[in-house]
């Protein structure tokens, strides 16, 4: 059983502010520890549960917040950035399972830190329904036929895994109480969860189900002002739908993620 473990640090019982979560800020270094050991407790939990390999991807800002010398070594990390699959680097159908750590809800919802992938997308949807990097990413594992198993983060998040992932194990370790405030559980508490839910997460893994892309996707992505829809439509394929939409589709999704990553790369030179 290979597991792989996608991890952002958004999610994470007391993360509540940028300032925790852009390197170099204050409290920063804090936010690394706390994301670490829940890092760890989904692996050890993976482990426990059967499972015979685990890889990390570091899917935070720039890639680089797990240290090494404090990751389980029964596992491997891939850091840094940029990464061609970004946030999902690395997954292919070699892996069986796919755990989500540390995530937060999508743009526009009342999770903390609430976002898609950065802070000038305000929605995106797939084929008409709105997804945040959970969906996105849980889409792309699909094309391997790679379920979610796990996802842990605040209550906001827990909804919106329950409407799209209703297989999916889910570790709540906070509930949101603003977009820079929550009520968290202890780092302790957090990680023991995180642990149990990993362990039943493998166990039960061989009669999960991936999430499988609708045919011919479409992703519409609404920025927070013109110009950003401007830049993001430069990408070959994209249309313009609106002064703050735009769209693109194809027949492969993995082309749709490339596309949505591209034009939000695009749109980031425009605040």
């Amino acid at each position: 059983m290979q597991v792989y473990i996608s991890a952002d640090m958004e999610g994470t019982a007391g993360v509540t502010g940028w300032v925790m979560t852009n390197p170099g800020e204050h409290d920063y270094e804090l936010a690394r520890r706390l994301m670490t050991a829940e890092v760890n407790a989904a692996i050890e939990g993976a482990f426990l549960g059967g499972a015979t390999t685990v890889v990390v991807n570091d899917s935070h800002d720039g890639m680089r917040n797990l240290p090494l010398d404090g990751i389980d070594p029964r596992a491997l990390v891939l850091s840094g950035s940029p990464k061609a699959g970004s946030m999902v680097e690395g997954l292919t159908e070699a892996y069986d399972l796919m755990f989500c750590t540390g995530y937060h809800a999508m743009a526009g919802s009342p999770s903390t830190l609430a976002h898609t992938y950065n802070l000038t997308v305000q929605q995106a949807e797939i084929s008409g329904r709105k997804v945040g990097e959970l969906g996105l990413n849980a889409y792309w594992a699909g094309t391997f036929g790679v379920p979610v198993a796990l996802v842990t983060g605040d209550d906001v998040l827990e909804a919106e895994t329950g409407e799209l992932l209703p297989w999916a194990r889910y570790a709540q370790v906070k509930e949101a109480r603003g977009r820079y405030a929550s009520l968290s559980r202890g780092a302790q508490a957090a990680c023991a969860a995180i642990r149990q839910a990993a362990e039943v997460a493998v166990r039960e893994g061989s009669s999960l189900q991936p999430l499988l892309p609708p045919d011919r996707p479409e992703i519409k992505i609404r920025f927070t002002n013109p110009g950003q829809a401007q830049s993001a439509a430069i990408c070959p394929g994209a249309e313009r739908l609106d002064v703050l939409t735009v769209r693109f589709g194809h027949q492969d999704y993995r082309e749709v993620y490339r596309a949505f990553r591209t034009m939000v790369t695009l749109a980031s030179d425009l605040r």
